[in-house]
């Protein structure tokens, strides 16, 4: 069961995941991105910041595969943002405190598609954080259903990818298989995320960095 609001963000009630999903009703969602320095590599404004990038599980019913925030979630009826902390430990096996988390903002995003032959449409209000890590990929604990692997890439140039300064990163990380994370490479590309504005990602990348040289 979600919270779910009008248009001016009022609250008007609960409903199933289901029906918000076909109805369009708006609802809350947390993003929470984590950045990470390479303590081997320095740029011009001091050390490189890196960015963590979660891959989609192949059954997940949207985006499958697909390159997204580090961990994200719905709030369900009740939560407030602090919930954010549940998704860390769910999704990443990291567990910290909500006062540890570096506040983005809020956005609100809107999209439709169709998943197994039934439309849908997504309206989320999202409250975003950013988190700086100095966990080693493999010392991470993938929640299988929810997560194929989790790469990491220069925050820069990701910034230069989603403004069109690029064509592709490279990315290295870990994948689940068969229960055990593996090293692994990638190479992104914009098609390789979930379709979202790239002034989102910018925006969101350069705040990540802005937390990696503060840390």
């Amino acid at each position: 069961m979600f919270d779910v609001y009008d248009e001016r963000g009022n609250w008007t009630g609960t409903a199933e995941r289901g029906e918000v999903h076909a109805k369009g009703l708006w609802h809350h969602t947390v993003h929470c991105w984590l950045v990470r320095f390479d303590e081997n590599a320095v740029g011009g404004n001091g050390r490189r910041a890196r960015i963590l990038i979660q891959q989609r599980s192949d059954n997940k019913d949207t985006n499958p595969g697909c390159f997204d925030i580090t961990a994200a979630g719905h709030l369900e009826a009740g939560e407030t943002p602090e919930a954010v902390v549940r998704e860390l430990e769910e999704e990443l096996g990291v567990r910290v405190g909500f006062e540890e988390l570096a506040d983005f903002g809020i956005i609100r995003e809107q999209e439709s598609g169709i998943v197994g032959g039934v439309e849908y449409i997504d309206a989320e209000v999202s409250h975003v954080y950013g988190l700086s890590t100095s966990i080693d990929l493999m010392d991470f604990r993938l929640q299988e259903e929810e997560v194929a692997g989790l790469y990491e890439a220069d925050a820069d140039e990701l910034i230069a990818l989603m403004e069109g300064n690029r064509e592709q990163v490279r990315a290295t990380g870990v994948r689940l298989q068969d229960g055990v994370l593996r090293p692994a490479e990638a190479s992104l590309t914009c098609s390789s995320f979930v379709s979202r504005d790239y002034d989102y990602y910018i925006s969101v990348f350069k705040f990540l960095k802005g937390i990696a040289s503060r840390s």
